[in-house]
């Protein structure tokens, strides 16, 4: 169940972890396959924050190297080949491509970031890439599953790309990872969770109101219900929010100096049939990094990096957006780019630490886990971290709880598979797996490979769910099914129309949104939930609105028009 109406008011927990990112929704499976007893609760959804607004990467962080940052290189390339083997349904290799400009560029200014001399890298020629390539291969070693980097010169980048920039005199190649819904696999981290927990909750959209006497008080924005438990420990994983957080538990902090990341969804074939399935990754002027990469048969554009104090108030600029593009006009100045080509922008704000640096840039991306105590009551803080290595962090935390709680670890997460991720086929054996799911359901190839792209094994149990009734496509959204949404609503803790749009699905990311969409899937989720009219109207307004505000979708709900019975009323 998903609410605090499911949970007993005083009821005890080992661990209360306040924020469902990544770092929360990770923590509380680390933690519930210990066997402890955890409460998860978040403001919002499910990744709903800064974990639904990254560049959608699983990296080691090459640009790391320049400021010596080895061991979060090595962390985090370890991170991204266990996730390659743990979340195949959604982590997939992305080649990445440099573009090269000079042979000698960049030496001195690499030297200068690596002694922490501070400068900014505005050319990174051929040995300086050269040369941390040749490292990154080695600090990627451990449970290597991709090849190593190779270099291509005049002639045959610009046979491949030829609308790329003249003065671009070769290239390098290799190889990272891309993850196309994480906001679907912060949820199957929970879902993992409830699934082996005994005495676990979860409830999103929910606040916490104060902590006193070690009793935690929270309140359901939904419900408008409140409840008391008594936790053991806490753990703030409230990303840009940490330290509001801990001022409502009374204990003020000054953790958080985040900056503001935002990204573009670009509607441009040209560019799209050129990358051919490569991510490119390049410097700027400025001494920027911008990437560009295939998404959804879109191409996704990022990203800025922008001091922040508010991060409510986070949203891609229009600056932000003409930066973007321009900058992507600057490598390809074969193409045009303009705002007609953007069907969808979004920004977050990283948890990064506080600091005096001048340069956002420069700011490590490490983490870091603060102790305090407010009362006799243990507060972590989670600071910092990224989307590759959410495990890790994890695992470290989870170590550092279970000492305090004098716990022996069960078992290691390090092998073991995410959601729909388990028993999901290796490349060679997928078309054999394939073949077999839609010839043991009953569905078309078409539509038995959509739900696994989208599910990775979990597809089984949607299959299941889609036979049992009469079902039938959208009419506003032909790729997905009236029963596929009802799926969703009704099973994977659903409290908004905004969850399954915007985050159970990729429907609002890869740029399928329309108001026709809202209200169809206002309907489906409405009728699912017991909604009445009044309810699934105001759900579908607020989705909308969401969209506009954050994302520059355009146009207006159309009246609504509600088929079933429940909702005519």
């Amino acid at each position: 169940m998903n609410g605090l109406a499911g949970i007993t008011d005083n009821a005890a927990f080992d661990v209360a972890i306040i924020g469902a990112g990544i770092n929360g929704a990770g923590l509380f499976r680390e933690l519930t396959l210990q066997g402890l007893r955890v409460l998860l609760v978040d403001r919002g959804d499910f990744c709903s924050g800064a974990s639904c607004a990254p560049s959608r990467l699983i990296h080691g962080g090459i640009k790391y190297l320049e400021t010596g940052e080895f061991r979060l290189v090595a962390q985090s390339t370890l991170e991204r080949n266990l996730l390659l083997r743990n979340a195949p349904h959604v982590v997939k290799p992305l080649p990445t491509v440099l573009p090269i400009r000079s042979w000698f560029g960049g030496i001195i200014p690499s030297f200068r970031k690596f002694l922490g001399l501070g400068g900014k890298m505005t050319d990174r020629g051929a040995l300086v890439l050269e040369a941390g390539l040749q490292i990154y291969d080695f600090l990627g070693r451990r449970a290597r599953v991709m090849p190593r980097h190779s270099l291509f010169l005049k002639r045959r980048t610009h046979e491949e790309w030829p609308h790329m920039a003249a003065d671009v005199m070769a290239t390098a190649q290799y190889y990272d990872a891309a993850i196309t819904q994480p906001e679907r696999l912060g949820y199957e981290c929970v879902r993992d969770g409830l699934d082996v927990g005994t005495d676990c909750a979860v409830s999103t959209y929910t606040v916490p109101l104060s902590f006193t006497d070690g009793v935690l008080a929270l309140r359901d924005e939904r419900s408008g219900e409140t409840r008391h438990v008594r936790p053991r420990i806490i753990v703030n994983a409230g990303g840009a929010w940490i330290d509001r957080i801990n001022s409502v538990l009374g204990h003020p902090t000054h953790y958080i100096g985040g900056t503001k990341g935002s990204h573009l969804l670009l509607r441009h074939e040209g560019l799209l049939r050129e990358l051919n399935g490569r991510m490119m990754y390049f410097g700027t002027p400025d001494g920027r990094i911008c990437l560009a990469y295939p998404f959804y048969d879109h191409v996704l554009v990022g990203s800025t990096d922008l001091r922040i104090d508010d991060p409510d108030s986070a949203v891609c600029t229009d600056d932000e957006q003409d930066y973007m593009l321009r900058m992507l006009g600057s490598l390809f100045p074969g193409f045009r780019f303009g705002a007609d080509d953007v069907i969808y922008r979004y920004s977050g704000v990283r948890p990064l630490p506080a600091t005096d640096a001048a340069d956002p840039g420069a700011i490590s991306r490490d983490h870091i886990i603060h102790e305090d105590i407010v009362g006799d009551t243990p507060l972590l803080s989670l600071v910092g971290g990224k989307w590759t290595t959410f495990r890790g962090l994890a695992e470290e935390t989870a170590d550092r709880v279970l000492d305090m709680l004098s716990i022996e670890r069960r078992l290691s997460t390090r092998d073991f598979p995410i959601g729909g991720g388990r028993d999901y086929p290796q490349p060679q054996r997928y078309s054999s797996y394939l073949d077999e799911f839609f010839v043991t359901y009953g569905l078309p190839r078409t539509r038995a490979a959509a739900l696994l792209e989208r599910y990775g094994s979990r597809a089984r149990a949607f299959a299941v769910f889609c036979q049992e009734q009469p079902d039938a496509p959208l009419r506003s959204l032909p790729t997905y099914t009236r029963r596929e949404l009802a799926f969703i609503a009704t099973d994977e803790l659903v409290r908004t129309l905004s969850d399954v749009l915007f985050r159970r699905t990729p429907i609002a990311l890869s740029g399928l949104l329309t108001p026709d969409v809202v209200r169809e899937a206002g309907n489906i989720v409405g009728e699912a939930l017991g909604w009445n009219a009044q309810e699934t109207e105001q759900q579908c307004q607020q989705t909308w609105k969401e969209g506009q505000d954050r994302h520059q979708l355009k146009g207006e709900l159309p009246a609504a028009s509600f088929s079933h019975p429940a909702l005519r009323a």
